[in-house]
């Protein structure tokens, strides 16, 4: 079977410490979990083809990334890889670069590719030379990329994951990697495990003192965003509040903005009422929104309830590549340590 968008990832679930030896079958396998944006890069089966670049939810992207795709042209034909798509800026890893490349229109599409160059860091390989290798172990599919990276000589745009299966160096990876911006933490994978499209049977661990919520209400005006009410859902299906934000900044408020859309009287927050802040009876004038949006924040261990910031938030950004069904439920992911 070839292998032709879209394809689902094979994705990650997450936890706070690393797996013991057997959690996964095989023995375990380390990488780096890196910032960016899931992709899965395909190359033509034959001369005069087109490169195709699919996002994780089964978005075509390579309009958005021409300089990947000139640069396909060393990769051999029938090859398709998973991976992170990465803008480095000013020195770092930058996610708002990437966030503006994805969703660059057609006349600023050139401009960004010469300004803010992608790069693709591959993680696995799922076919190539037109056969595909999902069934194949992992520890397979890593030896047969690593040989492709070798015999094809390739460099940057095109990049190797690091991996280990010292969980001594991963320990250290996780404590040292992840204090330079755009390290996350790690993702975990059995070494005999097939790949399998749609299934959460990775592990991913992060370092930092950040988590994700849904968007559900805003103070301020859709044009001028001003805080941002936050929720998520519990095991009933129920979206339950979880904070607030402190005020955004302009540039922020600027940028939500363009995304914010007025919710139908069938918001699950219809008629609450929403107080300033954890004790107070000052109540917040809030307008609902709709809830598919998701926040970055970073949040403090004061935590009632089992799962309500008794303190502000603070919004780091939009995470248009993650859906609210990819988030932790009520009371889960909380811990400042880790997501």
């Amino acid at each position: 079977m070839v292998l032709r968008p879209p394809v689902e990832p094979m994705l990650a679930q997450a936890r706070d410490t690393l797996p013991g030896p057997g959690a996964l079958p095989g023995g375990l396998a380390y990488e780096a979990k890196l910032d960016g944006y899931r992709a899965l890069l395909f190359t033509p089966a034959g001369p005069g083809g087109t490169v195709l670049l699919q996002s994780r939810r089964g978005s075509l992207l390579q309009r958005q990334f021409p300089d990947l795709v000139a640069a396909a042209r060393q990769l051999p034909h029938g090859l398709v890889l998973d991976g992170e798509l990465l803008v480095w800026h000013e020195g770092r890893l930058s996610f708002e670069a990437l966030q503006r490349r994805a969703s660059a229109r057609a006349r600023s599409v050139a401009q960004l590719a010469e300004a803010l160059p992608a790069h693709f860091v591959a993680f696995d390989i799922l076919q190539i030379d037109g056969q595909e290798l999902l069934t194949a172990p992992y520890e397979h599919r890593r030896a047969t990329l690593e040989n492709l990276f070798t015999e094809h000589e390739l460099a940057p745009p095109w990049t190797l994951c690091p991996m280990t299966s010292d969980p001594m160096l991963a320990q250290e990876w996780l404590t040292s990697w992840t204090d330079v911006p755009g390290v996350e933490g790690l993702v975990v994978k059995g070494r005999s495990q097939r790949y399998l499209p749609g299934s959460r049977r990775w592990f991913k661990i992060r370092r930092r003192h950040t988590t994700e919520a849904i968007i559900g209400g805003i103070t301020g005006t859709l044009a001028r965003p001003h805080i941002l009410v936050l929720g998520r859902y519990d095991d009933t299906g129920r979206l339950r509040p979880v904070g607030r934000t402190v005020p955004l900044k302009q540039a922020a408020a600027r940028q939500l903005a363009e995304h914010l859309r007025p919710a139908g009287a069938d918001h699950p927050w219809s008629g609450a009422r929403f107080i300033a802040a954890w004790g107070s009876h000052e109540a917040l004038d809030v307008t609902l929104v709709v809830p598919k949006l998701v926040a970055e924040i970073e949040a403090d261990t004061a935590i009632d309830r089992g799962g309500v910031w008794r303190h502000p938030l603070r919004y780091v950004r939009l995470r248009l590549d993650v859906s609210v069904a990819d988030m932790p439920r009520f009371g889960e992911g909380v811990r400042a340590s880790s997501g």
